[in-house]
């Protein structure tokens, strides 16, 4: 498959119970990378010619999305705050000419774990669009979903 680009690209919640019914949380113009890479353990002994290393655990650090300002939005993800949510990043999305609205499908991936939300609105600049950030505390490492 070629390379996608980050157009279409969805930041989900789900609600329900047993089978999840998905819609998407907010829009975003930055994304964190959502599954960090494991710390390397030093296993290198005085006998080695070259450091020598294990995997640890992954830092799973907060992850920050920048997004243009929406009272509707902001309001929503200060409701949601405190509480874990069920989320996932879906790359793909299709289009309904009849209604010319997009639709995310996933068809590129699914990325699901489980997390907090916080959000603040961002300081601006002169004749700038007003951004907000959304911070994410992942409790629940994302990971890819199988067909």
């Amino acid at each position: 498959m070629a390379a996608i680009a980050t157009i279409g690209s969805h930041f989900m919640q789900g609600t329900g119970t047993g089978t999840l019914t998905w819609a998407e949380l907010f829009k975003f113009k930055t994304d964190p990378t959502l599954i960090d890479a494991p710390e390397l353990l030093d296993t290198t002994t005085q006998a080695d010619h070259a450091r020598t290393s294990i995997f640890g655990l992954a830092a799973n650090d907060s992850k920050q999305f920048t997004c243009n300002y929406d009272s509707d939005v902001y309001n929503t993800i200060k409701g949601l705050e405190g509480q874990e949510l069920n989320l996932s990043m879906w790359f793909g999305d299709s289009f309904d000419s009849a209604t010319n609205t997009y639709t995310p499908t996933g068809s590129f991936g699914k990325f699901t774990g489980k997390g907090y939300l916080y959000v603040t609105p961002n300081g601006g600049d002169v004749n700038a669009v007003r951004d907000m950030t959304v911070t994410l505390a992942v409790t629940v490492p994302f990971v890819k979903e199988t067909a």
